[in-house]
C-alpha cells in the first residue's frame, strides 16, 4: 500500500508539472492543437495519479488483490495514454496515436478492477 501511495503522489507531481510545461515551457514553441493533445495528457494523468491514490487506500483485506489491479492498469494507462500523447505533441511520431487506445483501455480496465475492489472491501 505504502508503494503505491509513494507511485501516486509522484504521478501527481508529474502530472502538475506537465500541466505547468504547457502552460508556461511549451505553449509559444508548439500549435494549439499539440497544445491541446499535451494538455489532454496532463488532464487525465492527474485523473489517474488520484485513481491511484485511491487504488492504493484500497488495498486492505479480501480488497487488495483486485485494488493492485486497478493500481497497475492506471499506471499503464498513464504510461500509453498520457504518455503517448505528450510525446505525439513534441515530437508528431504519428505511430504514437496507435498506443494511447491501448492506455485508454487500461484506464477503463482499472476503473472497472477498482469497481471489483470496492465490493470486495471488509467493514
Amino acid at each position: 500500500m505504502r508503494i503505491w501511495l509513494t507511485i501516486a503522489a509522484l504521478n501527481g507531481l508529474l502530472a502538475v508539472a506537465a500541466g505547468a510545461f504547457a502552460a508556461h515551457g511549451i505553449k509559444a514553441a508548439v500549435g494549439p492543437q499539440d497544445l491541446q493533445i499535451f494538455e489532454t495528457g496532463a488532464r487525465y494523468h492527474m485523473y489517474h495519479a488520484l485513481a491511484l491514490g485511491i487504488s492504493a487506500l484500497v488495498m486492505r483485506g479480501g480488497a487488495a488483490r483486485r485494488a493492485r489491479l486497478a493500481a497497475m492498469l492506471f499506471l499503464a494507462g498513464i504510461v500509453l495514454f498520457s504518455g503517448s500523447l505528450y510525446l505525439l505533441a513534441l515530437t508528431h511520431v504519428m505511430a504514437l496515436a496507435f498506443v494511447t487506445p491501448i492506455g485508454g483501455t487500461a484506464f477503463l480496465a482499472g476503473w472497472l478492477a477498482l469497481a471489483f475492489a470496492a465490493a470486495k472491501i471488509d467493514n
